[in-house]
C-alpha cells in the first residue's frame, strides 16, 4: 500500500519532515507515530494509517514535501486495507510544501480535473493536486493550483504552465495569473533575473558572514506581513486607567486559577474587544478590493499574537463574544503553552477576525502593530505604568496602560477608529459600562 501525503486545513500548504520515527523493515501498528512535520505554525505527528510493515520510506529527514507525495510503502502480506483504513487515510492529518519546478509541472487535462463540487467550494486558496501526469519519460508531475486557477487561466487564455507561481512552494495564485496576462512576459525569466541580481548584492554584503535560511514560521510570517502592508495603516494611540481593573484582577486571580487558567490583563482585553466588535462591526469584517465588496463576519474570532522560540504565532479564540472572561483565560492559557510547546493544531491557528498583540510583559510604551491579513484591525498593549494624573483637583497615582490600534484606512475612518478605542477603555476603566452597553 502506498501513504502519500494527505490535506490538513484550509490554506496551510507547506512544511518539512523533522522526525522521522520508524525505520524500513519496522513493523507498525494503526495510529502509530511515523514521523513528524512541521506545517506553517504547528508540528504535526502523522500516524500510520493502518497495520503493516514499512517496506519503503520515500522521504528523509529535513525533506520538504507536498501533498500528494508518497511518503511510504506500506508491505500487508497481500491483505488490502480496509474501507475504514482507507478513510482514515484521507482524514486530514498533514499537509506540507516543497519547491516545484517550473519546468517540470504540465497543466492537467481538463476533463481530468475535479469540479468544485468534489473539492468544496472554498478551495480557491488550497492546492489541489489529487491528480497526477506522467512525462515523457514517466515522471509523475503536479500542478500547484487550485481548480479555480486553473479554470481562470484557461477562460483568459494563459497557459499555466508559463506562469510563475508566488505562493508557497511555487503555488500560482489567481494574481499570478492575472498579472501575467498583463504583462505578457515570462515572470519566470524575470524572477530569475532579480533572484541574480539580488544574489550579488549578497556577495558583496555578506562579508563573511554567515546565512541563515529562514524557518517555517519566518517565511509565512514575511509573507503575511508583505500582503498586510498593501493595506493603508493608520495607528492611534491612547491610555487607559487600569488601576481600579487591576485591584479586580488580583481579586479574581485565584478562582480563575481554581479553573485552570490565568487572569491576565490580555483574556480582559479580549473579552472586552468581543463586545466592542458587536457594537461596531466594521472592525470584524474583511474586504476585497477587486470586486469592491465589505465581507462582514459573524463570528468573532480574536487572534493573539503569541511569542515563540520559532516565531510569532496567532491562536485563535473563537467565538470570543460568546465566552465569560474565565473561559477566555483557560482557554488563553492553554492554546499559548501548546504554541510554545509546537503542540498547537492547525485549526487553531485559523479563522481570526481581529487580533490583539500584547507587548507589555516585555516592555516598551507605544508601537504600530501592523494588521494581521485578512483582518482591517489590530490592537496593541504595552506596558503599564504608574503615572500622575491630575483628578478631583489634585494629582493622583494611577496605573496607565498605552493601547495602539492600526487599522485599514479603506475601510476604516479616524472617527470610527478613534470611538471604538473609547469603548474598549471605558470597558477597562469602567467594567459596568461593558454590562451596560453590550
Amino acid at each position: 500500500m502506498e501513504f502519500k501525503l494527505p490535506e490538513l486545513g484550509e490554506n496551510v500548504e507547506g512544511g518539512d519532515i523533522i522526525n522521522i520515527m520508524v525505520s524500513k523493515g519496522e513493523s507498525v501498528i494503526k495510529e502509530q507515530p511515523i514521523m513528524e512535520i512541521e506545517t506553517d505554525k504547528a508540528v504535526i505527528e502523522l500516524p500510520a494509517p493502518i497495520d503493516g510493515l514499512i517496506k519503503e520510506l520515500h522521504v528523509e529527514n529535513g525533506d520538504s514535501i507536498i501533498i500528494g507525495q508518497l511518503l511510504v510503502t506500506f508491505d500487508t502480506d497481500g491483505n488490502q486495507p480496509s474501507k475504514s483504513a482507507e478513510q482514515d487515510v484521507s482524514e486530514p492529518e498533514a499537509i506540507a510544501i516543497k519547491e516545484v519546478s517550473q519546468e517540470t509541472v504540465k497543466e492537467i487535462k481538463p476533463e481530468e480535473q475535479a469540479s468544485d463540487s468534489e473539492l468544496g467550494s472554498d478551495n480557491s486558496n488550497v492546492i489541489s493536486i489529487s491528480r497526477e501526469e506522467e512525462d515523457s519519460d514517466n515522471n509523475k508531475i503536479i500542478i500547484p493550483a487550485s481548480p479555480s486557477v486553473r479554470r481562470l487561466a484557461r477562460e483568459i487564455g494563459v497557459e499555466i504552465t508559463n506562469v510563475d507561481g508566488s505562493g508557497p512552494g511555487g503555488r500560482i495564485t489567481e494574481n499570478d495569473v492575472k498579472e501575467f496576462a498583463k504583462s505578457n512576459l515570462s515572470t519566470t525569466e524575470a524572477k530569475k533575473s532579480t533572484t541574480a541580481k539580488i544574489t550579488q548584492v549578497d556577495q558583496t554584503q555578506k562579508s563573511g558572514g554567515l546565512i541563515e535560511e529562514m524557518n517555517k514560521v519566518r517565511v509565512l510570517t514575511a509573507d503575511r506581513l508583505t500582503q498586510s502592508w498593501k493595506a493603508p495603516h493608520v495607528t492611534q494611540h491612547d491610555k487607559a486607567d487600569i488601576t481600579e481593573l487591576e485591584k479586580l484582577r488580583k481579586q479574581y486571580g485565584d478562582q480563575v486559577s481554581q479553573a485552570g487558567g490565568k487572569l491576565t490583563m490580555t483574556s480582559i482585553v479580549t473579552k472586552i474587544t468581543s463586545q466592542a466588535l458587536v457594537k461596531f462591526p466594521k472592525f470584524n469584517c474583511s474586504i476585497d478590493m477587486e470586486n469592491h465588496q465589505i465581507i462582514n463576519n459573524n463570528n468573532f474570532n480574536i487572534g493573539i499574537a503569541v511569542d515563540t522560540d520559532r516565531g510569532l504565532l496567532v491562536p485563535v479564540i473563537k467565538n470570543a463574544d460568546k465566552k465569560n472572561i474565565t473561559e477566555i483565560s483557560v482557554e488563553l492559557s492553554d492554546i499559548s503553552q501548546r504554541s510554545r510547546n509546537k503542540k498547537i493544531k492547525v485549526d487553531e491557528l485559523q479563522g481570526s477576525t481581529f487580533t490583539i498583540t500584547n507587548l507589555g510583559g516585555i516592555g516598551g510604551t507605544y508601537f504600530t502593530p501592523v494588521i494581521n491579513f485578512p483582518n482591517v484591525a489590530i490592537l496593541g498593549l504595552s506596558r503599564s505604568t504608574i503615572e500622575p494624573v491630575y483628578t478631583d483637583g489634585e494629582f493622583k497615582p494611577r496605573l496607565m496602560m498605552p493601547l495602539s490600534l492600526s487599522y485599514d484606512h479603506r475601510i476604516i475612518d479616524g472617527a470610527d477608529a478613534i470611538r471604538f478605542l473609547r469603548w474598549i477603555i471605558e470597558g477597562l476603566e469602567n467594567p459596568f459600562f461593558t454590562l451596560l452597553n453590550s
